[in-house]
């Protein structure tokens, strides 16, 4: 194979194109065979492997630096930077990140995971390059939809005006997770096919020239005038009034084109946009013909593109097993279908939020608008002042993208949004920058902000319920992946703001668990149980308000309590509990916290990850255990 001639991005500099264009259909069926093992991002690294191919000819990494926006397009640079060797750990715990790590690989000199940063931090880049007088290439690739979010712009609106030499490749699948939305989606596909600008130019012509006697010199004036209507019409316009050198659009999958392009623009001195179109999912039929599903997928069958365990996920004896995400949709139409203040609103995450089935049913009430957090929540405030009832359905690592939004526009005005907090805890091989640890501690904060977490998919439809009657903002924070839709112990019949409940009675410990740790600390107990220590377990339920008189009555019960929670523990729900029994006055409690202290959760599956920080049954049970015999 000639991957394994490389040993760095150096060594393709003697390929011929051939042997180039045989190298691309190698990192394809490489990342197909690995993703489907490992899962990870498959359509998006499929798209953009001969761009990679042809930047890394052209340009000579470390020390010329590539900036991948988001990043979830990578793999084939992996490959190109002499990870080849390692590949087969890409995502798994203590191997390959799936996107750009700057502790990696000097070839990745910027962390990417979230989207449209790339242009702001190249600039920053070189701007640190001019201060040293270095003279390196910085190229900044990003996609059609991370340009929905205004921090491209912000970025974009800078380079213009500093006029450096940043090199911008905009990546255009018309795809980024969900399909684009929003108005610069629509300009941007009006150059790809060119029939806009073609047929007005065409039937504008043919109308000058069918006026008697004037029509042929009318139509010549109008052709003089052609330019200024086509910098109106093609998007170069647009970039060019922005300070930048359009180029494009060419064919992202020609390599002598763009290997051709890119000499070109490498002795610019000034920002260049170049225009790239692409295919994404390219090489695969299934993610072809699905680029969405294929985004991000989990293992799966290459001569079928089926999902592995897809069928057996629901033989489970006894009960349907689906995800939180899919037990929130079907609630929200359920709400819906009796309350039409009910709106739906999603960043570009319409699948990954459960929110297909409410689209269809409720197309006039569901939005989508696109990579656009902040903006989101604030549409989600204007619409919560008039009356209505909007749920913002949004992972929790990204709701962090629209953090002084919550603040200004929707809890300052106490307004009735909802904010349904997808992917909150440990998320698994997507690493950092995905795992959703964060939210307790910066939402807890906020005043007039109700917060809740519910142990099973029964809690999780109550607390829509209630958080749908309640005349503020709130947030109802769920993890990812399969939930029974059977209940984890007896419920009450409503769920009432700030109360939660003793589900397991005991006398030598209590363990107070929120969200999905209930089910675990349960099974913690069991274990506990036969070793002769009786543990009380609360499915705490509200993080905000707290239940202040419950937990005041435990400590008259027991002196040693555990809080268990999958966020950091710096201003974490622990925290909370700590905070009420000081404020109590009490002082001989005992009091110990399971959850992640002071760093960031990298990559793994989400059971590894969970074993790790004592998060499972298991780890509850021996800290359980050490805690009772210390205290001793």
């Amino acid at each position: 194979m000639l991957i394994e001639k490389i040993k760095s991005p150096q060594d393709l500099k003697g390929f011929t194109i051939e042997e180039m264009n045989t190298l691309a259909e190698e990192l394809r069926e490489l990342i197909i065979e690995r993703v489907s093992k490992n899962g990870g991002h498959l359509a998006s690294n499929l798209g953009v492997v001969e761009l990679t191919i042809a930047m890394h000819y052209v340009f000579n990494s470390p020390r010329d630096k590539f900036i991948w926006d988001v990043g979830h397009q990578s793999y084939s640079h992996k490959l190109l930077t002499g990870r080849y060797g390692i590949f087969q750990t890409l995502r798994k715990f203590g191997g390959l990140s799936g996107f750009p790590k700057r502790s990696e690989s000097p070839h990745d000199p910027f962390g990417t995971g979230h989207s449209s940063t790339s242009i702001s931090a190249a600039l920053g880049i070189i701007e640190a390059r001019d201060k040293r007088g270095d003279d390196c290439k910085v190229i900044a690739v990003i996609g059609d939809g991370a340009l929905t979010a205004g921090l491209a712009f912000e970025g974009l609106n800078q380079a213009g005006h500093m006029k450096k030499d940043l090199i911008v490749v905009l990546n255009d699948n018309e795809m980024s997770i969900s399909p684009n939305v929003g108005a610069m989606s629509t300009y941007l596909h009006k150059v790809l096919t060119g029939t806009f600008y073609k047929k007005f130019r065409k039937e504008t012509r043919a109308l000058l020239e069918g006026i008697p006697k004037i029509g042929e010199s009318v139509a010549k004036i109008a052709g003089k005038a052609e330019g200024s209507l086509k910098g109106f019409f093609l998007p170069g316009g647009l970039f060019q009034d922005l300070g930048f050198n359009y180029l494009g659009p060419i064919d992202g999958h020609d390599l002598p084109l763009l290997i051709e392009t890119f000499t070109s623009i490498k002795t610019l001195k000034e920002p260049v946009l170049l225009h790239i179109v692409t295919k994404k999912g390219k090489g695969y039929k299934f993610s072809e013909d699905d680029p969405c599903i294929f985004h991000g997928i989990g293992p799966f069958e290459i001569e079928t593109g089926e999902l592995n365990g897809s069928k057996g996920a629901a033989e489970i004896k006894g009960c349907e097993c689906i995800t939180y995400s899919e037990g929130f949709g079907r609630a929200l139409v359920e709400a819906a279908s009796v309350d039409d203040r009910v709106i739906a609103i999603t960043a570009a995450m319409k699948e990954g939020t459960g929110l297909t089935a409410f689209a269809e049913k409720f197309p006039d009430r569901f939005y989508d608008v696109g990579i656009a957090e902040p903006h989101a929540v604030t549409f989600a405030a204007g619409l919560a002042s008039q009356g209505l009832r909007p749920v913002v359905t949004v992972y929790s690592t990204f709701l962090q993208r629209a953090y002084d939004e919550i603040i200004h526009d929707v809890c300052i005005q106490d307004l009735p949004v909802i904010f349904a907090v997808d992917r909150a805890g440990i998320v698994g091989e997507d690493g950092a920058t995905h795992q959703g640890l964060f939210d307790i501690s910066f939402l807890r904060n906020i005043p007039n902000l109700m917060i809740m977490a519910p142990a099973d998919l029964v809690e999780l439809r109550m607390m829509l319920m209630a958080a749908l009657r309640h005349e503020g903002p709130s947030a109802i924070r769920y993890p990812r992946g399969k939930a029974f839709t059977g209940q984890t112990a007896s419920h009450d019949i409503e769920i009432r703001p700030g109360k939660s409940e003793i589900i397991l009675e005991g006398k030598d410990i209590a363990i107070i668990g929120i969200g999905n740790t209930v089910a675990v600390s349960l099974k913690a107990a069991e274990l506990l149980k036969s070793d002769g220590i009786e543990a009380y377990v609360v499915n705490a339920r509200f993080i905000k308000p707290l239940d202040d008189e419950l937990i005041i009555s435990l400590c008259s019960r027991t002196k040693k309590i555990i809080i268990v929670e999958e966020n950091v523990l710096a201003g974490g729900f622990g925290s909370a509990v700590l905070e009420c029994l000081s404020d109590a006055g009490i002082t001989d409690v005992a009091v110990m916290r399971i959850g992640i202290d002071d760093e960031f959760v990298e990559h793994g599956s989400q059971r590894r990850l969970r074993e790790k920080y004592g998060l499972d049954e298991q780890g509850i049970y021996r800290a359980a255990r050490e805690f009772i015999k210390a205290k001793r």
